[in-house]
C-alpha cells in the first residue's frame, strides 16, 4: 500500500508485520509514528528495537524470541527491526516460521531506506508492505495544498508547485516549509511570489534549472543560477562536478537499454525530475552530451594539475558549453 493508504487500513485492525519501505525518510517517519500511536501503549515495556544490520545466522533467534513475549498490560508489544536486509536461506531458517505464525499479541515494524540485497519482504504474504517512496510532483503540491488549508492558509496551485519543485519532492523537506509559510503566512493568501521569498531552492534543484538553461540555450539563466550558487557556498569545482554529473545523466537516460522505470529508480529520480530530465537529453543530444562530458573532465585535469585556476576553469567551461 502507498504510505496516504495508511491511516485508513489502520482503521481495519493492526497488521502483524508491516515493512516501511522507501527513500523518503518524512514518510518513513509518519508510518512508524502512526502504526505506534494506534497499537502501542506504555511503550518503556512494550517496545524494542532492533538494528537488522547486526543479526544474522543463529542470532536472528533474539528477534523472534522478542516477538514471542507477552505484553505488559497491553494488547500488543512492538517489536522495530532497522535496516533489516536478511538473506533468502536465513530467512528461511530463521524467520519463516516465527514471521508466518505471529502471535496475536505481537507487532512487527520494518523499517528500510536502502533497498540493499536480501530476502524480498516485500512479496511475503504475510508481510503488509507500505511504500514509502518519493511521490511525484502533483501528490506532493496537493499535500501542501490541503496541509496550509487545514490550518487557515489559502494557496494557488502554482505555489504549491513550485515548494515540491524547491524542494525535489523530498517531504521531510516540503513538511519544514510548509510549516514555516503557514507560520508567515498567519491565515492569510499564499503565493507563488511568497514561496520564492521563503523557501530556499535546493542547491540539486538549482543545478537542475542550471542545466536546464542549457538545453533551451538560455545563458542569462544558466549564469545568474551559476553565480547564485557560488555566492551560497558552492565553489567552482564543485559547480563543475555538478554539470558532469548531470550530463553523465542525461547522457544514461537517452541511451540506456532499459525500462525507464528501472532508470529512473538507479538515478533515484522521481517521475515528473526524470521525464524532464528525459525532455533535456533528447533536446542536446548525445552528441553535445559527449562533447560536454569530455570537455569538463579535461578541465578538471587541468585545474588539478594547477594548468588552470579554479575561476578559469569554470569560465572555460560555460564558454564551452555556450560557445564552443
Amino acid at each position: 500500500m502507498k504510505f496516504t493508504q495508511l491511516k485508513d487500513d489502520i482503521k481495519e485492525g493492526a497488521r502483524p508485520i508491516y515493512l516501511i519501505d522507501g527513500d523518503d525518510a518524512y514518510f518513513r517517519g509518519k508510518a512508524e509514528e502512526q502504526i505506534k500511536t494506534a497499537f502501542l501503549t506504555m511503550p518503556e515495556l512494550n517496545f524494542t528495537s532492533f538494528d537488522g544490520a547486526q543479526y544474522k545466522g543463529a542470532n536472528l533467534t533474539e528477534i523472534t524470541s522478542a516477538l514471542s513475549a507477552y505484553p505488559f498490560m497491553s494488547e500488543k508489544r512492538i517489536v522495530k527491526i532497522s535496516e533489516f536486509y536478511p538473506a533468502e536461506s536465513d530467512y528461511e531458517k530463521y524467520l519463516k516460521a516465527a514471521f508466518e505464525n505471529m502471535p496475536e499479541t505481537s507487532l512487527l515494524i520494518i523499517v528500510n531506506s536502502q533497498g540493499k540485497k536480501g530476502v524480498d519482504l516485500k512479496r511475503k504474504k504475510c508481510i503488509s508492505y507500505i511504500d514509502c517512496n518519493r511521490v511525484d510532483r502533483e501528490t506532493v503540491a496537493k499535500w501542501a495544498y490541503i496541509t496550509m488549508k487545514r490550518s487557515g492558509v489559502s494557496s494557488t496551485v502554482e505555489a504549491c508547485e513550485a515548494i515540491a519543485d524547491y524542494c525535489l519532492c523530498d517531504m521531510a523537506r516540503v513538511s519544514k516549509e510548509v510549516e514555516k509559510i503557514v507560520e508567515y503566512a498567519k491565515g492569510g493568501q499564499v503565493t507563488k511570489h511568497t514561496v520564492d521569498e521563503l523557501v530556499y531552492k535546493d542547491a540539486d534543484f538549482r543545478i537542475y534549472q542550471m542545466t536546464g538553461a542549457v538545453a533551451r540555450r538560455d545563458f542569462a539563466q544558466f549564469a545568474e543560477i551559476c553565480y547564485d550558487l557560488l555566492s551560497k557556498g558552492y565553489d567552482e569545482n564543485a559547480i563543475i562536478a555538478s554539470l558532469i554529473n548531470y550530463f553523465k545523466n542525461l547522457l544514461t537516460v537517452s541511451e540506456a537499454d532499459i525500462s525507464d522505470k528501472e532508470i529512473a529508480a538507479s538515478l533515484k529520480m522521481s517521475d515528473y525530475v526524470y521525464g524532464k530530465t528525459k525532455q533535456q537529453a533528447r533536446a542536446i543530444g548525445k552528441q553535445r552530451l559527449t562533447g560536454y562530458i569530455n570537455s569538463l573532465y579535461s578541465l578538471v585535469s587541468a585545474f588539478k594539475s594547477g594548468c588552470i585556476t579554479a575561476n578559469g576553469a569554470l569560465e572555460s567551461a560555460v564558454a564551452q558549453i555556450f560557445f564552443g
